[in-house]
């Protein structure tokens, strides 16, 4: 199954996806939009385009669990993408992903704008590899 993740930002979206044989997740773009509807338009279309079959949202929980004002409006943005797109949108927790997004863009020595403009399509990649790997039984420690 093609599957697609999202690391929702303010003003930067990762989008990441796998073929069909979930193996591994890889980049596919970064969004640039404010905009809530405008960015709800622009992921719809990647799902199109990606032809994803199931979405994975990054959930930003907060480090004790609980979940704040983000992770509710990710909650909202998977229910509108499923309402546009059809397609079956799931929640993953996403603590810790941006911190492995830079320790791994450090490992490759990636600075500056490059680095900024690259570092939300690592951390999609992460959030769909870490479901890949929970949805087949294998983890990955990426010394988070």
């Amino acid at each position: 199954m093609i599957i697609m993740s999202v690391d929702l930002g303010k003003s930067r979206t990762g989008i990441a996806v796998c073929d069909k044989t979930e193996f591994l997740a890889s980049p596919y773009t970064v969004i640039f939009e404010k905009s809530p509807i405008k960015l709800i338009e622009k992921v719809s279309q990647a799902v199109k385009e990606t032809k994803a079959e199931l979405v994975v949202v990054g959930l930003p929980k907060n480090m004790d669990g609980s979940e704040g004002e983000s992770a509710q409006n990710a909650r909202s943005f998977a229910q509108k993408i499923t309402e546009l797109t059809q397609v079956e949108t799931v929640m993953q927790d996403e603590r810790g992903t941006t911190i492995t997004a830079h320790n791994f863009l450090n490992t490759t020595n990636t600075r500056g704008k490059k680095r900024k403009n690259v570092v939300d399509e690592v951390a999609a990649t992460i959030i769909l590899q870490d479901f890949l790997d929970s949805r087949h039984g294998t983890a990955h420690n990426y010394d988070r």
